[in-house]
């Protein structure tokens, strides 16, 4: 009989728990239901937030010490270091920048990196072995396309070449008669 009390006991006190949370939870649920609000389309713009939309519209109200003592509390609360902007000068005096530097400054030199070799002319006596030489050099080309490739000089033989291939190209076409330019 004794336990018997003692489970009725416990069954009583959890059943007023089960009620009593149950019954906070059903007013909080029922009060006002949470509005769903469907995504915005793929490209659309999305809808700001109403409550980040009301804090910029507040601080573009501000004015420019308020910004200032806005900036130090948030520093503050953040843990944010204090951090200012300090201008490095040179230790000489000030002096005004010739029109060179000016233009220096204004347009970084660009680096070339691939080159085109450009057959020029070339010397008659030494064509034969020209047409050989390009027919060597170019694959996929017989002897009849490299006597008529040759034939049509000014025309450029490789492009998109790096300096050394380059060089190595013209050095080789030179001796055997080209005039090569590198551009």
């Amino acid at each position: 009989m004794n336990f018997s009390r003692v489970a009725l006991r416990q069954f009583t006190r959890h059943s007023s728990r089960v009620r009593m949370y149950s019954a906070e939870a059903a007013p909080a649920a029922a009060g006002a239901p949470e509005k769903l609000v469907p995504p915005p389309p793929e490209g659309a713009a999305k809808p700001p937030n109403p409550k980040l939309d009301s804090l910029v519209n507040s601080i573009a109200a501000l004015n420019l010490l308020e910004v200032s003592e806005l900036s130090a509390l948030l520093k503050k609360k953040l843990n944010l270091p204090e951090t200012s902007f300090v201008p490095q000068f040179a230790a000489g005096p000030a002096r005004p920048a010739s029109a060179e530097e000016e233009e220096e400054a204004a347009a970084p030199k660009k680096v070339q990196t691939a080159f085109k070799v450009k057959l020029l002319k070339f010397d008659e006596k030494q064509k034969v072995a020209l047409i050989k030489e390009v027919k060597n050099l170019l694959e996929g080309m017989n002897l009849v396309q490299a006597k008529k490739f040759v034939e049509s000089a000014p025309t450029i033989v490789k492009e998109d070449l790096p300096k050394d291939e380059a060089e190595k190209l013209k050095e080789a076409l030179s001796k055997a008669g080209a005039v090569v330019e590198i551009e």
